[in-house]
């Protein structure tokens, strides 16, 4: 008896604790004061009597990305770095432009989903779930199609077309974070070891060295 009424009130408590919890917003808004010496997870409210319209604002996004680089792809963030408003909201934006065949490589977000919209041409898409199953969900994207990446798992996206493709990516997070795969681990300050990194990929330790001058 004494055992299933411990049990009951540990229930109990679990129960209060989860209903008691702080919902996300508990004002209008939060916007970031980029200027406070508080360290804290996000940024510090300003005063929000001297929030202003600006703060909810970005212009750019009509604006093409410079897609002349190796992999033929351009990353326009809009976050709380950009919008100081977005800050505590739990969310953000993107604009990614694609030279034909360029590529958005293998990376992960890890504080955020991502949905992503294509405005023009052809992508195929996918992203990879965990160990051990490391299964691959992916699929060729026309225009307004929308394909979802889960948070933390690798993705990529690819311009299958002759021409250039625009897509819109929703976030999230209101700094959702960036992990490119091939620059965390061939191109990490200090280096990796090529010894642990030819292990990790079973290759021959020159080909690192050889993949490493390219970071």
């Amino acid at each position: 008896m004494a055992a299933q009424f411990f049990l009951l009130a540990l229930f109990a408590l679990s129960t209060c604790r989860a209903l008691a919890s702080d919902p996300g917003q508990l004002q209008d808004f939060c916007v970031a004061d980029r200027t406070s010496q508080v360290f804290i997870n996000g940024f510090a409210c300003k005063d929000p009597k001297t929030a202003m319209v600006e703060d909810f604002y970005f212009s750019g996004l009509h604006m093409a990305g410079n897609t002349s680089n190796k992999q033929g792809s351009a990353v326009a963030a809009v976050n709380v770095a950009q919008i100081a408003g977005l800050n505590t909201l739990g969310i953000s934006l993107a604009r990614v432009d694609y030279a034909p065949y360029g590529q958005n490589p293998l990376h992960i977000h890890p504080h955020a989903t991502e949905i992503l919209t294509v405005l023009e041409g052809s992508l195929y898409v996918g992203f990879v779930t965990s160990n051990p199953e490391n299964k691959l969900f992916s699929k060729v994207l026309n225009k307004g199609d929308v394909f979802v990446f889960p948070q933390g798992l690798i993705h990529f996206q690819f311009n299958i077309g002759a021409n250039k493709a625009i897509a819109i990516t929703a976030l999230s997070s209101k700094n959702p974070g960036v992990i490119t795969i091939a620059n965390a681990a061939f191109g990490s300050k200090p280096s990796i070891s090529d010894d642990i990194l030819a292990k990790a990929f079973q290759v021959d330790k020159k080909i690192v060295d050889r993949i490493q001058d390219q970071f």
